[in-house]
């Protein structure tokens, strides 16, 4: 009986320790680029400030838009900037989102190291993910079908490279993956496939083929994995990773932000294969008092 008692009396402890935790619990939810970075800066954080609990997942920038939107989250993680229809939704239920740069990005398109095209333009990259260029030789490599991979529609990702590179729709035989890591795994069992990911997964990604892009025919090429290319706009896939919040932050989840935008923070983002925020988006955030 004393044994029952006593681990009765741990389970009891343990619910109300849990309790306690959940109540005070900042909860991040969002982009799937950006899961892997947040998780590790909540780590840190946590380590360096006992006491402070962060929960982070993921399902992509409309869900953590979503989420915010609905009052469900204190942070959404969002690798492309939120929509108009987005924005009135939130101001119909009185939430106001910020927005705040933590990173830059890279978006990377990857191919198999088997795959000999090494160099594409902006536009040839659109028109493979259009379906207009259905065959690798039409850009230089081997008669061979082009197997493309991308995101699905809940993916900031999935919505930034339709804008900014398709500029138009997907081809219907695109298969959509769940998130950045199913892309490069399936990129390495596939020497026809062609993806598109954040930076920041191609870190521990030896075996993969890194393609660089130039804006325009006859433009300079350029590789997401040289910091001066992305930060200097040669490279021309960049793009700010993007947290939001709602109007003037609370004392703690300001706090958590300013230790991402700090020295420490902007540290990691660096380990985590992604870019420090350039000048700009350190007088953006400044703006809103981060």
């Amino acid at each position: 009986m004393k044994k029952l008692a006593s681990i009765m009396a741990v389970g009891l402890t343990v619910l109300l320790s849990t309790t306690a935790h959940a109540e005070d619990m900042l909860q991040i939810k969002g982009s799937d680029t950006l899961i892997n970075l947040v998780q590790r800066l909540a780590e840190v954080y946590m380590e360096e400030n006992p006491g402070k609990y962060i929960a982070v997942t993921g399902g992509g920038s409309g869900t953590g838009i979503a989420a915010l939107i609905n009052e469900k989250c204190d942070i959404a993680n969002a690798s492309r900037l939120m929509k108009d229809k987005e924005i009135s939704m939130a101001q119909e239920r009185s939430v106001t989102p910020k927005r705040v740069v933590i990173a830059l990005d890279g978006l990377s398109v990857i191919t198999n190291p088997d795959n000999p095209v090494e160099k594409l333009t902006k536009d040839q990259i659109g028109a493979i993910f259009r379906g207009d260029i259905k065959n690798w030789k039409e850009v230089g490599g081997s008669d061979k079908p082009i197997t493309l991979y991308g995101r699905q529609s809940n993916s900031g990702t999935f919505v930034f490279f339709q804008d900014f590179v398709l500029k138009g729709d997907y081809s219907q035989k695109m298969k959509r993956m769940n998130g950045n890591a199913q892309i490069v795994e399936a990129i390495r069992k596939d020497s026809s496939g062609i993806g598109y990911v954040g930076v920041g997964y191609l870190k521990d990604a030896k075996d993969l083929s890194v393609i660089k892009v130039a804006s325009q025919t006859g433009g300079e090429y350029a590789s997401p994995l040289n910091s001066e290319d992305v930060k200097s706009g040669k490279y021309p896939l960049v793009r700010p990773l993007n947290q939001y919040v709602d109007g003037k932050p609370s004392a703690a989840v300001a706090e958590f932000l300013q230790f991402e935008l700090g020295s420490r923070g902007q540290e990691i983002v660096l380990e985590e294969g992604f870019f420090p925020i350039p000048a700009e988006y350190e007088e953006f955030n400044s703006a809103l008092g981060m």
